[in-house]
């Protein structure tokens, strides 16, 4: 494990009781619900860094199933009290599933992937989705790669998240669009919001 996660995994450990404060609760259902429009009902979803666990939290109350892993520590065991779910603490790079899910949802978690290694992130997560899957991922809006806050992160606007993209052909856009940070007091904060559909290989 690169030095970037740990600093990064290190800032969620030692940040856990803020940063679950400042999220866990956090009204989020338009992104959800604009996600869980392309999914049929009860379909199981991977919640990719799953964080303290709000978003598995809304998916099981919705009636779906859930699956969720985090890097950190600190988040998998809040995120298993929040959930009820067997949270498990692993890499995204350690993603090792076929044909599995229905739906990933990346809330602000593969930003921490620096550019080079994303793309192999991206292969995993297209492997272990179903046909026609559903893929949520979000981002920083920007230009910035390095380290902000003690986190190494990886913004894009879409001209680089297209090339990002381009030699996943399995991969279709169905849907983006540009945010604003839902906390308080962050407004002025853009990201940039992606809904990708798994076409086949």
């Amino acid at each position: 494990m690169s030095d970037k996660y740990d600093s990064t995994l290190k800032y969620y450990d030692d940040n856990k009781n803020s940063f679950t404060n400042t999220t866990v609760d956090l009204e989020f259902s338009d992104v959800q619900d604009r996600f869980l429009r392309y999914l049929e009902p009860g379909s199981l979803i991977l919640d990719l860094g799953c964080g303290p666990g709000r978003d598995s939290r809304y998916f099981l109350s919705k009636g779906y199933a859930v699956e969720a892993i985090d890097g950190s520590e600190e988040m998998v065991r809040i995120a298993r009290e929040t959930t009820g779910l067997p949270v498990k603490q692993m890499l995204f790079n350690e993603l090792d599933e076929t044909d599995k899910y229905d739906g990933v949802f990346a809330c602000a978690s593969l930003l921490h992937v620096p550019s080079k290694e994303l793309p192999e992130v991206i292969g995993k997560v297209i492997k272990a989705l179903k046909n026609k899957g559903i893929f949520y991922l979000s981002f920083k809006y920007g230009d910035f790669e390095g380290y902000r806050n003690d986190r190494y992160f990886t913004d894009y606007k879409e001209d680089t998240f297209a090339q990002l993209m381009a030699p996943f052909h399995e991969l279709a856009a169905v849907d983006h669009w540009i945010s604003s940070d839902a906390r308080p007091g962050r407004s002025d904060e853009k990201w940039l919001n992606v809904i990708m559909v798994k076409i086949g290989e």
